[in-house]
């Protein structure tokens, strides 16, 4: 047997009622003991981690994102951090120059709010690279700008008419802009892009899981996962290249649902088949609408320029409900976004149905990022079970907020965006995770969020919509416990308790005496999986 001992520091079951202990005994990866019981219990060669004063925790869950996306924006330009369309453009030429053999310049993710209205010319990309395609990804992920090449091979001309789900703006004489919204619209540059070589693709989810482990992230819910996406964790989990826990949720698309059911089905199977400790697939994802920014999330009251009035319904009639009944009929869980009011209350019909037709089980599904909720559907959650999945970093008043958000909402509708503490307190399972790559996958970085509603300038001065701040327990127990009860894995990991994983994060101090706004400095010293560790900072003393 292999044991180790957690001492000198404060150990954070995630209870409740527990208050914090001073030691935890690790023995063969599963929590044997907690407190003294553990110093009691310790063999004389355990191994021995000093906390040096620092803060043991149950690691972090990530309720809903998009790990191998995440992973391959490393691989293109380095567009994320540039502040300007300049800076954008600069990234993509230097790369251009630095990468002469590849074929398309792909890379990911622009901020949507440097452009008026998030429209982006091709033109402007055509002045880096004019001879190859270039495709890139908007921070959202529901938006792409390309070049005129890249228009070109995917044969989008001014004549090419919307397609179902998705928009191509053009300019004012005509001529097609080079901004795609939607995956309609997106779907038809992607169908000409080459496919990514499979060893970059599982190399991206090592990338992945050294972002999460380095956050002291253990578990993650890939929310929007494609056949061959599913064929890259399988071959990943062959190659033993998997080293945090993921969960798939395989992708519904209403254009092609009655062929993809048996797929959703064939694909739990071989996943089940293969019986890696660290992957299953037991989620479907649905999306219902868009988003705010692109006028594309649906609402119950139409937006303030009208141009889409009420926005975009992915899935029309009681189509929704009835594939969402369905896939509960293979045992799979519901997870559905839904970011505009309209759009939440069409998810949670669909539930309300497939509880009503398929009768009682323990389903829990999800409704992720819940941006806004009719105070009519508040507590329909509790009532249905239904796990609101929310990313508390985007409950701030940042540019993106105040450029593209507020100006398509008003005021009135924007100060009742992510009511994460009225949803918690109606009774709701609230669950959090970031949405990676479409903002940080730091957990930190969110809950300072949460438990403040500030920017990192600290504005405004009490918080944006103060009402609906989390405690901070609260927060740090949604990132945990919450994500573990929504993968059915309560008891498994997310609570450290006796008989459950070692899967553990140590923190350098303690989240919850600290102010809001220093949160994301906190180090995190060492994420554990299973006991042991798959991140320990160079600045973390040596052990024994």
């Amino acid at each position: 047997m292999v044991s180790t001992l957690f001492r000198n520091g404060s150990v954070w079951t995630g209870a409740s009622d527990q208050p914090p202990t001073d030691a935890l005994l690790v023995t063969d990866g599963v929590i044997a003991a907690l407190g003294a019981d553990a110093l009691t219990r310790a063999p004389a060669d355990a191994r021995i981690v000093d906390l040096q004063g620092g803060f043991l925790m149950p690691s972090f869950g990530d309720g809903h994102a998009h790990p191998l996306l995440g992973g391959l924006e490393f691989v293109g330009p380095a567009v994320r951090p540039c502040t300007s369309v300049d800076e954008i453009v600069e990234a993509v030429r230097r790369f251009a120059k630095d990468n002469p053999d590849e074929e398309w310049i792909v890379g990911a993710s622009y901020d949507g709010s440097l452009a008026e209205g998030g429209l982006f010319d091709a033109r402007w990309l055509d002045e880096a690279v004019a001879d190859r395609p270039v495709v890139l990804r908007a921070w959202d992920y529901h938006t792409v700008w390309c070049n005129t090449a890249a228009l070109e091979r995917a044969g989008i001309t001014p004549r090419t008419p919307d397609p179902v789900l998705g928009e191509i703006p053009h300019r004012a004489d005509g001529s097609v802009l080079g901004t795609l919204r939607e995956w309609g619209a997106v779907d038809l540059v992607t169908a000409v892009m080459p496919a990514r070589d499979e060893d970059v693709r599982i190399a991206a989810l090592g990338t992945a899981a050294d972002y999460y482990l380095a956050h002291g992230v253990t578990w993650v819910q890939d929310a929007w996962v494609e056949p061959a996406d599913v064929e890259t964790y399988l071959e990943a989990a062959r190659r033993g290249a998997l080293r945090i826990r993921f969960n798939l949720a395989l992708y519904a698309d209403p254009r092609h649902f009655d062929t993809q059911v048996a797929q959703f089905a064939e694909a739990k199977r071989r996943v089940e088949e293969l019986d890696s400790p660290l992957l299953t697939a037991q989620t479907v994802k649905f999306f219902a609408d868009g988003v705010v920014e692109n006028e594309t999330g649906a609402l119950l009251q139409p937006y303030c320029s009208g141009l889409h009035s009420h926005g975009m319904t992915v899935w029309e009639g009681n189509s929704l409900a009835e594939a969402a009944r369905r896939v509960d009929e293979l045992g799979l869980q519901i997870h559905i976004h839904a970011i505009g009011d309209a759009a939440v209350r069409q998810a949670l019909d669909a539930i309300e149905y497939t509880v009503d037709r398929n009768g009682p089980r323990d389903r829990r599904p999800v409704i992720a990022h819940v941006q806004l909720v009719d105070d009519a559907d508040l507590d329909r959650f509790a009532a249905l079970g239904v796990i609101p999945c929310m990313q508390p970093l985007w409950a701030q008043e940042d540019a993106l907020m105040n450029v593209l958000t507020v100006p398509r909402l008003g005021r009135e509708r924007a100060d009742k965006q992510y009511r994460m503490r009225t949803l918690a307190d109606s009774g709701a399972p609230l669950a959090l995770g970031s949405d990676w790559p479409v903002s940080s996958g730091a957990p930190l970085d969110g809950i300072a969020v949460g438990v403040s509603r500030q920017t990192v300038d600290g504005e405004p001065a009490g918080g944006w919509t103060p009402e609906e701040i989390l405690a901070v327990e609260r927060a740090l127990a949604a990132y945990t416990a919450g994500v573990a009860d929504q993968a059915f894995a309560e008891g498994r990991w997310g609570r450290l308790t006796p008989g459950a994983s070692a899967d553990l994060v140590w923190l350098e101090r303690d989240p919850r005496t600290v102010a809001p706004l220093e949160l994301p400095g906190i180090a995190v010293r060492a994420t554990y999986l299973r006991g042991e560790p798959g991140f320990v900072a160079s600045t973390t003393p040596q052990q024994t």
